[in-house]
């Protein structure tokens, strides 16, 4: 069984219950699969990213397994104003910066059987953005209030903030910043870094954290809220707190290009 997200956001926990951990959010137009049932609850995989998670079975439309398998491969349309409507026959529902569009025409939307129009600025799946547009877009969430397992302007955490950036630039990023870590390939001075470069932060045995480099030996990331701080070979040094906040592991380049 296969299905599409086809509300603004929905929480994804560890376990199915409401009180369990949030660890990350379906946006409008996200798919995934159904792999197993406990009472009101579905545990799915999302074909974006492959993560794992329990959602009310009730807050989704039903798709394909060609859908599905396609959404693996292929990437769509992004949503790129802060929100925006999107309106069917039946209802209006606030879209978020980096919901996927399916299907998406230059005006409509099409999930399962409901057709969306949507209003506001959509990003190109084919077109191939610059480290100029990753920045832009980075600023858009700044004071973003953090939020763990969050992927919107309303609570974001860091691996979800540069996972949504890089899906609006067409690049698949994995869900933590871990796995995250997997990708890419090493930066080794911070001289030789450039706009749009991930930093990974934490202890000697564990990845913790992750931000985007961006312009002036800067870093945006979310930690408290999204926020720029200054970054150098030691680590993440917050200009609020007067000190190094994250110590520094290593740097990898994501290649901007369509996938």
């Amino acid at each position: 069984m296969y299905g599409i997200c086809d509300i603004s956001c929905v929480p994804m926990r560890k376990e199915a219950s409401h009180r369990s951990e949030q660890v990350s959010e379906l946006l409008f137009g996200d798919s995934f699969e159904v792999l197993d049932e406990h009472k009101e609850w579905i545990k799915i995989k999302c074909s974006f990213d492959d993560y794992e998670g329990w959602v009310l079975n009730s807050v989704y439309a039903s798709c394909s397994g060609i859908d599905y398998k396609s959404d693996k491969k292929k990437l769509h349309p992004c949503s790129y104003d802060i929100l925006q409507p999107a309106i069917s026959s039946k209802r209006q529902i606030p879209i978020l910066i980096g919901s996927s569009l399916p299907n998406y025409d230059g005006l409509i939307v099409k999930l399962g059987k409901e057709k969306f129009n949507v209003n506001g600025r959509v990003t190109s799946h084919k077109k191939k953005y610059d480290t100029a547009f990753l920045q832009k877009t980075a600023m858009q969430f700044l004071h973003a209030p953090y939020r763990w397992g969050g992927k919107t302007p309303f609570g974001i955490d860091c691996s979800g903030f540069t996972q949504l950036v890089y899906k609006i630039m067409n690049v698949r990023l994995k869900r933590d910043a871990w796995q995250q870590a997997q990708q890419g390939e090493f930066i080794t001075f911070m001289n030789e870094t450039r706009i749009g470069d991930l930093a990974f932060f934490g202890g000697d045995d564990k990845i913790s954290h992750v931000g985007i480099i961006i312009e002036n030996e800067q870093i945006i990331h979310a930690s408290a809220k999204v926020k720029i701080d200054r970054i150098d070979q030691t680590g993440i040094y917050s200009l609020e707190q007067k000190k190094y906040t994250h110590k520094l592991r290593f740097i990898k380049r994501i290649r901007i290009f369509n996938t």
